[in-house]
Parts: structure tokens; C-alpha cells; sequence
């Protein structure tokens, strides 16, 4: 299934994706979804992100090969930082550069959705708390990051989070291809399967961590190859299985 988050008549509503028609559903996808019999055409509708996280938790350092590019070593556990929900924004939605900020890149990454309250819980129940799978992209002010020390101003800017376009829930995050493009060149291309630490470990070592919420997201890391933005640019997160994440940069 793909459960979009949409706009319509002045009204915030959730629905199911089918092709290209949105039947909506009473609730949202985290209580017990209803669906109805009103369906409306997806080209009539404005895309929001596909849930509202109370909070993005992220994991630097998770691709050997953008581990090498920024000439860091493996981590030994996941390394753990949170992006806060009001840097979400939709599909379509710009990405704000911030004036501080003299270099900001682009970062394609799978992001986990949480379907239910998830503490403590082993790898092998990961899968039990789960609703599916979108695309991030885990913007960061790379000067800042550098400047701080830490990451929490460079990757928390608002904007510095789109989400999209839909949660898809009967998908295996094993071995997914992953790209992004600026401008309509392709900048990074990997597979879910080279990540160091898996989707069911990343769960499980979180929820040791921290209670996740229904809507939380995990956004999983990146591969190598990324790079800056500048204003006038369009960014595009493409993940087999789910679709493409575009947004423009102002």
C-alpha cells in the first residue's frame, strides 16, 4: 500500500494511493486506517509529507564509501543525531538557504516511518513496528557542520527536511536502489544493501535509546557523492519501490 498525505477542498486528509487515484480513508494509516468509497485523482491534489514525525532521528556515517569520502572511520554503533519536525516539508515545498550558510548539500537517504509506540525492542521485532518506507532528503549546512563541531544548527534549519511523497508499506528495505539528482544529473547512486547498519538493528538500537512515536522517522544515512546547492537548483531523491522526492532550492 501508499499512503499519501494530501491537501484537497481546503481540508488536510489522508488516503491510499492506487495508481493514479487517491481513495481516501477515515483516520491515518498509525490507528487503524478505514477506507472509503470517495476517491479523488492524485493530479488534483497538493502533496504534503506523508506523516508528521514528533521528531527525525538520523545516522551519520552509514555507507563505507561516505564514510571514505569524508575520510572518517566506521562507527562501532550507529551515530545517532535528530533533525526537528519542524524542518519537514512536502514534495515541491523549496528548500530555504540559509543566509549564515556559505555551502548546503543535498543528501539522499530511506527513511523508516514508525507505526506504533516502539521502546526497547529486539532487531528481529523490528519489523512488528514498522509502517513502511519514503524518501529524505537530510539537508545539511556543511560549513556549519564543520564550524560546530556538532550537527544540530547545520542539519536543523527549517526546510532542511523533505519528506515524500508517500509511505510504502509492503517493501523490503534489504537492498533498494538509492540515487539523487541535481539538475537532472545523477550525483549518487548505492543500494540499500551496503548500509552498515541495517534497518532492523537501526530500530532496535533506537528504541534503547528513545521512545519512537507512530510518524517518527528514521532516515537511515547517506551513500557518497554529496554536494551543494545553490539557489535556482531542483534536488531529486529516487529510491526504487517508493518513487522520486523533488524540491526545489530557494
Amino acid at each position: 500500500m501508499k499512503f499519501v498525505r494530501f491537501h484537497y477542498n481546503n481540508k488536510i486528509s489522508y488516503g491510499l494511493l492506487e495508481n493514479e487515484t487517491i481513495r481516501i480513508i477515515e483516520g491515518d494509516p498509525f490507528s487503524g486506517p478505514r477506507p472509503t468509497d470517495k476517491e479523488i485523482p492524485l493530479k488534483s491534489v497538493r502533496l504534503l509529507a506523508p506523516c508528521e514525525p514528533s521528531k527525525i532521528v538520523a545516522v551519520g556515517v552509514n555507507y563505507t564509501d561516505h564514510a571514505a569520502e569524508f575520510k572518517k572511520e566506521l562507527p562501532k554503533e550507529p551515530l545517532l543525531f535528530l533533525k526537528p519536525s519542524t524542518a519537514v516539508i512536502a514534495p515541491l515545498e523549496p528548500i530555504r538557504l540559509p543566509p549564515r550558510s556559505r555551502r548546503v548539500d543535498y543528501e539522499a537517504e530511506l527513511a523508516v516511518v514508525i507505526r506504533k509506540r516502539t521502546s526497547k525492542i529486539a532487531p528481529e521485532q523490528a519489523s512488528e513496528f514498522i509502517l513502511g518506507y519514503t524518501c529524505i532528503n537530510d539537508v545539511t549546512a556543511r560549513d556549519l557542520q564543520k564550524e560546530d563541531g556538532q550537527w544540530t544548527r547545520a542539519k536543523g534549519f527549517d526546510t532542511f527536511a523533505p519528506l515524500g511523497p508517500w509511505i510504502v508499506t509492503d517493501l523490503a528495505p534489504g537492498n533498494l536502489k538509492i540515487e539523487s539528482y541535481l539538475n537532472g544529473e545523477r550525483r549518487q547512486s548505492a543500494a540499500t544493501a551496503q548500509l552498515i547498519f541495517k534497518v532492523p538493528a537501526l530500530v532496535s538500537f533506537i528504541s534503547q535509546v528513545m521512545t519512537l512515536l507512530p510518524g517518527d522517522v528514521i532516515s537511515t544515512g547517506t551513500p557518497a557523492g554529496v554536494g551543494s546547492m545553490k539557489t535556482g537548483d531542483r534536488i531529486e531523491v529516487v529510491i526504487d519501490g517508493i518513487g522520486r522526492l523533488a524540491n526545489p532550492v530557494q
